[in-house]
């Protein structure tokens, strides 16, 4: 799958899965605009981007703000010329507190699903002008196998909610050329996961049908894939890359 000539903004793009998806369109040969939060991350990876002969350039975003997200989309208009691709990866999870919905301290509840689940649309709202400009577009938005488990809590709660966002995207935007899609991620092999005790985390893979922890690349290769001409009659779906974490009919 070849992306020359396509402009890709990545949120949350300066470390774990949003790292690959920035390398991975980079090297296919999309230029790539690394909306980040974390200063340090986002330059890091675009200059790592443009040392191997990639194009790629970094602006500080609050994905959740409207006008950090307006920032972030006229940035790559002016930057590389337009915007044909948004993945909207960005969520809080490392480091984020456990505790029950009846329990959990409700501004911190309010502050997950403003990022995690709100900030797709705030984004895509931001992008959806200048896709027109192109002709259309692709929407991947970033969801989890979490979704279908209870335990997942709010951040379950919050991944739900992005599958729906998806489906009532892909319905408004299907007429302007836009394609809207998720991916749910099943356990991956990333900075988060190693914090996760070992006896845990063996547990989970025990669990899976492929028995191992998925890698970035994983992720990134559906991606690619929902972003490409190859994928151009696939929208409103939301796609389980899991090694079989959830069986579930479709």
């Amino acid at each position: 799958m070849n992306f020359d000539k396509k402009v890709v903004i990545i949120t949350g793009g300066g470390q774990g899965i949003g790292e690959t998806y920035a390398k991975s369109f980079a090297a296919a040969g999309a230029s790539v605009v690394i909306a980040e939060l974390n200063e340090e991350g986002g330059q890091r990876v675009a200059d790592e981007i443009c040392q191997t002969g990639g194009k790629a350039a970094f602006i500080k975003t609050d994905v959740s703000s409207e006008e950090n997200a307006a920032a972030a989309a006229k940035f790559a208009k002016d930057t590389f010329g337009g915007i044909d691709i948004l993945v909207n990866n960005a969520a809080i999870f490392h480091g984020m507190r456990y505790d029950t919905l009846l329990n959990v301290d409700m501004d911190y509840y309010y502050q997950i699903m403003k990022i995690n689940m709100h900030s797709p649309l705030v984004m895509t709202r931001a992008v959806v002008s200048y896709m027109d400009e192109r002709g259309g577009g692709s929407v991947i938005n970033q969801s989890s196998t979490a979704a279908w488990k209870t335990q997942g809590g709010y951040y379950g709660v919050s991944k739900l909610g992005v599958q729906g966002l998806t489906m009532c995207l892909a319905s408004e935007l299907g007429e302007r050329n836009i394609r809207v899609n998720a991916i749910a991620p099943g356990p991956c092999d990333t900075e988060a996961t190693r914090q996760v005790p070992e006896e845990i985390l063996s547990h989970v893979i025990n669990g899976l049908a492929l028995k191992r922890l998925g890698e970035t690349d994983d992720i990134v290769n559906m991606a690619k894939f929902l972003a490409s001409e190859e994928g151009g009659w696939i929208t409103g779906q939301t796609f389980r890359v899991d090694g079989g974490d959830t069986m579930l009919p479709a």
